[in-house]
């Protein structure tokens, strides 16, 4: 996808989500459900599932979302302040990824649920698609399980466990705590082989993610969020792809962080 049809792209959603909360402003009471948010991060790495898609550079990630009685559309990307030919044949300042995301959630008694679809276009690399539900309980920690599945150029599951916890210091501070392991499983050796017998499909408990953000709310719309993340792997086998895939070739591990900065509506 050329760089500037993401930018018209995410203008156009942009002027969507300001037209709808024109319409929002003037009949509040008919449409109490619309929501938008914009959000851009910058941070010291790109890790994804464990993969590290970015190397010694610090990279952008702006976000825009528009949601409407449960249902919801993302629009998200990549942009490398100094992309590495490590993973894709040119350099430099680099606008590599933009995730489209069309979703629908809601909840019941204590269960939240949500499923979607996500299109991921991606420059030098094979674009894919992926559809997932996730279901979680109103609980301490927020306990969730999403199963993605890959319907497109990496045929797999990635089945993610996750929980989190908020916790508030007055009315503008937020702690928020983070953790996830995973399992990924693919078809077949040619999407990705077993690196103890490349003759089987890889199947393995995969990565982790520990995190830790300090939101503060400078206004009832904007706020700040200071974040940090370590990313491992969870085995030998998950190591050793890793490390195949990742931009510096020689690690599973990595400490990274940013901030960001999001708007809600």
């Amino acid at each position: 996808m050329e760089t500037k049809n993401v930018f018209f792209t995410m203008a156009v959603v942009g002027v969507f989500a300001v037209s709808l909360l024109g319409l929002s402003s003037t009949s509040c009471k008919a449409a109490p459900e619309l929501s938008a948010e914009a959000s851009v991060g910058i941070y010291s790495s790109y890790i994804w599932r464990g993969y590290e898609l970015s190397k010694d550079s610090l990279v952008i990630q702006p976000s825009a979302s528009i949601g409407y009685n449960g249902f919801g559309f993302n629009l998200w990307g990549n942009l490398d302040t100094d992309q590495s030919t490590d993973l894709f044949s040119e350099d430099g300042n680099k606008w590599n990824e933009t995730d489209m995301t069309l979703s629908y959630e809601g909840s019941y008694d204590m269960i939240n649920y949500s499923a979607g679809y996500i299109y991921y276009a991606l420059e030098g690399l094979n674009d894919t698609q992926e559809i997932y539900a996730s279901i979680g309980l109103d609980l301490p920690a927020s306990p969730t399980l999403t199963v993605y599945r890959d319907i497109d150029a990496a045929p797999g599951w990635y089945i993610a466990l996750d929980i989190s916890q908020a916790i508030d210091f007055g009315e503008k501070l937020s702690l928020g705590l983070g953790a996830k392991v995973s399992y990924l499983v693919v078809d077949d050796e040619t999407t990705l082989a077993d690196p103890s017998d490349p003759t089987s499909e890889y199947s393995d408990f995969h990565d982790a993610v520990f995190s830790v953000s300090l939101g503060y709310a400078m206004t009832d719309n904007i706020t700040i969020t200071p974040e940090l993340y370590y990313s491992f792997a969870l085995g030998s086998d998950a190591q050793d792809v890793m490390e195949d895939a990742s931009a510096d070739g020689n690690d599973s591990d990595f400490f990274y962080g940013g901030v960001s900065a999001s708007f809600s509506f």
